[in-house]
């Protein structure tokens, strides 16, 4: 892992002040709540003071009431206009007028929560509204979080990203950043030079999560705290022996080739055999999702057998998820999953709350959203399921899809943050 220093002092130098007047600034306020508004919006007047909300009983659509989640999919219906990344930039542009509008100001801290700060490593390229959002249901002044976007992304997202960095003393932006490529190693160095940095971080983390920009969380902060005092320096991940297509995936040297369509580049398998892992590990399979101690991360920094495995990475496919569920397995590694026990599935572990349109049917209830790549994006008809399954963060949300779904989560995340506030003494951040 390559050893980064972290300066945390840069959080008290001015971010440059926006050209955008308080005026244009306050009409903003209007309808950056949500980051998407309908075209009917845009002829609200900027000086108007209300901010935009869907008009949605989010308990209702949570006890699944047929009437509200009907309301729910008529809007869905409307042309939706997506609040652009340069407007979160001009809304950070003043530090202390967003923080107080997006109540980042207004936090209230548990002994509890104080004494176990967690840490999220968040690789991200797009979405700068739903990036704040999902770091917002999140907050808490007590942890730390890190943000490692694309060099690839566009230069209104990563002015929205380095702003959002700006105004919040405990989020930054990481220190060495990739141009992240699909199925690559660049995704998985993304998250190690977020893990490096937030070793050198003067928070004392207990445990690091890693995100990206379409996840969405299912517990509050007090929650999360809570499961992760159960685990009790244990890592949480899936981590299964391979099928005898995933083994191809780092069994042959993959080529890092252009692409037609999005990706711009894919690793491309050729018939060149690789040679076995180092140390004579034995590659387990898994996702790029994980929950893990701050044992198991300063291990890993300090482990040359990791070096090895690493660099040997470097020319297979999507070598994120190998590479964690392997380190798991290894003997003697804090949190360590013996290779004698059985396949831990990604329903076993909690990490990551993802349906797959082969399996809708069968191990869970079909899509109410839609697909992209066999993932479902979700709809709000899922709220009560996906906050009922047991697990901690989903994949995918996309409010162009469906944005009542991601606000009735807010709501509900919210509520329960407070009310577990409400019987434990806390204090403003």
């Amino acid at each position: 892992m390559n050893i980064r220093c972290l300066s945390l002092q840069l959080r008290g130098k001015q971010f440059l002040p926006s050209l955008l007047s308080l005026l244009t600034i306050c009409g903003l306020l209007v309808y950056v709540k949500l980051g998407y508004i309908t075209e009917s919006d845009m002829q609200i007047h900027s000086s108007s003071q209300t901010i935009h909300r869907y008009s949605i009983d989010c308990s209702a659509i949570y006890d699944m009431d047929p009437v509200e989640v009907g309301k729910a999919l008529k809007i869905r219906k409307q042309n939706l206009v997506e609040i652009k990344d340069e407007n979160l930039t001009y809304l950070v542009s003043n530090c202390t007028l967003y923080t107080k509008y997006r109540g980042y100001d207004d936090v209230c801290v548990t002994e509890e929560e104080k004494d176990f700060p967690i840490a999220y490593s968040l690789v991200v390229h797009k979405s700068a509204w739903m990036v704040e959002r999902l770091i917002k249901s999140l907050y808490s002044p007590s942890n730390i979080y890190c943000i490692h976007y694309d060099q690839k992304s566009s230069a209104e997202f990563i002015s929205a990203m380095e702003g959002l960095a700006q105004c919040l003393p405990n989020v930054f932006i990481a220190s060495k950043r990739e141009t992240v490529y699909y199925a690559s190693i660049s995704r998985l160095k993304a998250d190690l030079n977020c893990l490096s940095d937030l070793l050198r971080s003067e928070v004392k983390w207990k445990y690091v999560i890693n995100l990206c920009g379409q996840d969405f969380p299912l517990k509050s902060n007090m929650e999360l705290v809570s499961e992760l005092k159960k685990l009790n320096g244990r890592n949480m991940l899936e981590t299964s022996r391979p099928t005898a297509i995933k083994k191809q995936r780092f069994t042959f040297h993959h080529e890092l080739n252009d692409a037609s369509f999005d990706y711009q580049k894919v690793p491309v398998k050729t018939w060149k055999t690789k040679t076995s892992p180092p140390h004579d590990i034995e590659v387990f399979s898994g996702n790029a999702y994980f929950v893990l101690s701050r044992d198991f991360i300063e291990h890993l920094d300090k482990s040359a057998v990791v070096k090895d495995f690493l660099a040997w990475s470097e020319d297979t496919y999507s070598p994120d998820e190998h590479f964690w569920a392997t380190l798991v397995r290894l003997p003697g590694i804090p949190g360590e999953v013996p290779r004698s026990e059985p396949d831990i599935t990604d329903l076993m572990s909690k990490t990551r709350l993802v349906k797959w349109q082969y399996l809708e049917g069968n191990l869970y209830p079909p899509c109410t959203g839609a697909h992209v790549r066999s993932v479902c994006i979700y709809g709000t008809a899922e709220m009560n399921w996906l906050l009922n399954y047991g697990h901690w963060f989903a994949n995918k949300f996309d409010p162009k899809v469906d944005p009542v779904v991601i606000q009735c989560l807010e709501e509900k995340l919210k509520e329960k943050q407070k009310s577990f506030q409400s019987v434990a003494p806390c204090h403003k951040g």
